[in-house]
């Protein structure tokens, strides 16, 4: 597979932020500009195993973390641990730790919903976001993601012992077949990880989100005005929610300064299209920088 990193090839830190520990895959120049590199549901930084190379051989910085709940990073027991309000405090204090006034974000899934945030509540941190496979911000009228059934197989396996192995895929839509996108070796690399950790902190995000709405209230309806871009795959799970919203006047409304980028593919697009992700994040970049 095309730009495929091993696990020794980046720097690893266990950092302190915000009450947790928390696990950062690092690499490139640190006087370079800094991208942060956040994975969704259920997934690890490995998820950016295809990103992450080419970004540090472009002159960046870049950090990815395992969220909180995921891979070596802390998971707290309870769903009130899991609001927007801890993840993106979570993430100020990476850059504080690594010595970074600003950033540009990358997030997928929920750690696309996380990029949001940033970008919604401390916009003087975030210099251009990039959300793939989410389109959602503070609305909660865009909670269109159909989950239920994968969460009921997710819930069910949550508290077995082994690692779920197939079953892993299987709940991420996909035939008994791997698809060609992952390979065994990176499939055995989740469920090891996965093996360790539960999926209850993933799973917390989901029952956090009442609260999270709750919280919100006070953001209905404000801007993110940082230059934005989404990325989507035209076969996602919820690609016909997104269209008719990214289209409407409301989601232009709240995301002023947004580039739409479709491409054919999937939820996982960054790990299914690789090549064509990582040019898209290089060339907004890019943009960005020369201005």
């Amino acid at each position: 597979m095309e730009g495929m990193m091993k696990m020794g090839d980046v720097n690893h830190h266990r950092i302190k932020t915000n009450g947790i520990w928390m696990h950062v895959a690092e690499k490139g120049d640190e006087q370079g500009p800094l991208v942060l590199l956040l994975h969704g549901f259920p997934d690890t930084w490995f998820s950016w195993r295809h990103q992450i190379g080419h970004l540090a051989s472009q002159g960046y910085h870049v950090l990815a973390p395992d969220l909180r709940g995921f891979g070596d990073s802390d998971s707290p027991p309870s769903p009130t641990a899991y609001t927007i309000f801890h993840i993106v405090a979570d993430l100020l204090g990476l850059l504080h730790h690594f010595n970074h006034q600003q950033v540009f974000v990358v997030g997928h899934d929920w750690g696309a919903t996380a990029a949001w945030h940033l970008s919604l509540f401390r916009p003087d941190k975030v210099k251009g976001m990039v959300a793939i496979s989410e389109a959602g911000r503070a609305e909660k009228s865009f909670a269109k993601y159909d989950y239920l059934t994968v969460m009921k197989k997710f819930w069910m396996i949550e508290k077995v012992v082994s690692p779920p192995g197939m079953e892993f895929i299987d709940c991420l839509e996909t035939p008994s077949v791997l698809p060609p996108w992952i390979t065994e070796e990176e499939l055995q690399v989740y469920a090891d990880k996965f093996q360790e950790s539960g999926f209850t902190g993933g799973l917390n995000y989901y029952r956090a989100m009442d609260l999270n709405w709750e919280l919100q209230a006070p953001w209905q309806g404000s801007k993110v005005t940082v230059p934005s871009k989404l990325i989507i795959g035209d076969k996602d799970i919820g690609f016909g929610g997104t269209k008719e919203y990214v289209d409407g006047d409301v989601f232009k409304g709240l995301v002023p300064d947004i580039e739409v980028v479709i491409l054919e593919g999937h939820h996982f697009i960054q790990q299914e299209k690789p090549k064509q992700v990582s040019d898209q994040i290089i060339s907004f970049l890019e943009k960005l920088t020369a201005t």
